[in-house]
């Protein structure tokens, strides 16, 4: 049995995720393009929203990338420069970094939308689920970071480079291979494929249309009060 959920888990999972993630974003952007936004409430609590929003993304940005070099670069690549075990080694330190900064960044945004009720009313069921998930997720990635550094040989991340580059190669790893990681590695991996599942009933599809240069912009969304406007005048 326990092979058998592990093999549903790390197997088939993984392609129903990613195949809802790029099929249903593809689906939502021709049938409900107006629906493509993440929403805007700058204009309550503005100073958390800024706090919150610059050090979510920075460090999400860090992590995605960092996360994706790190599990899909061939060992044979990376050893060139770097031995497994210095890899790792720059892996917890990046990464705690980097998490530490998301998570308190992610902590002021939920708390920002559970605990003031007018943004409270303007969010979504999905919203308030997507960042606490989020929010779990980020919290169970710096739980691996003591298990990590009780693997100093670097023989984990070996295993979880083998099994997300197989899962993109269409030659999947035997899933056995991961029932000797500790929990919080197994839970992290669901969930962390489960976000891809939701990503397209959420208003995280916005990161498709994020420009490159976002770190780097000047301000939020403008919105303006009526005030702002001025008056009106009919056209002569």
């Amino acid at each position: 049995m326990r092979d058998q959920i592990f093999h549903i888990l790390f197997v088939w999972y993984p392609y129903l995720c990613l195949t809802t993630f790029l099929v249903g974003s593809l689906i939502r952007f021709d049938r409900e393009p107006y629906t493509w936004r993440a929403g805007s409430s700058q204009i309550l609590r503005k100073k958390q929203l800024q706090w919150g929003s610059n050090l979510f993304h920075f460090g999400i940005l860090f992590l995605l990338m960092g996360h994706t070099v790190g599990l899909l670069t061939p060992k044979v690549i990376y050893t060139l420069v770097l031995t497994v075990e210095q890899k790792q080694f720059v892996a917890i330190i990046a990464g705690g970094i980097a998490g530490t900064i998301c998570f308190i960044g992610l902590s002021l945004l939920l708390h920002r939308r559970l605990f003031d009720a007018r943004i409270r009313q303007t969010s979504t069921v999905m919203d308030l689920a997507v960042l606490f998930v989020l929010w779990v997720q980020l919290s169970l990635g710096l739980a691996t970071l003591p298990f990590s550094l009780s693997h100093s040989d670097g023989s984990v991340m070996v295993t979880l480079s083998h099994w997300a580059q197989g899962i993109l190669t269409l030659q999947p790893v035997d899933a056995k291979t991961l029932q000797g990681l500790d929990w919080p590695y197994l839970v992290h991996l669901v969930l962390g494929m489960t976000i891809f599942l939701v990503f397209p009933f959420s208003r995280l599809v916005h990161i498709w249309s994020a420009p490159v240069w976002y770190l780097g912009r000047k301000g939020y969304q403008v919105v303006r009060t009526r005030r702002a406007l001025g008056p009106t005048h009919p056209a002569e």
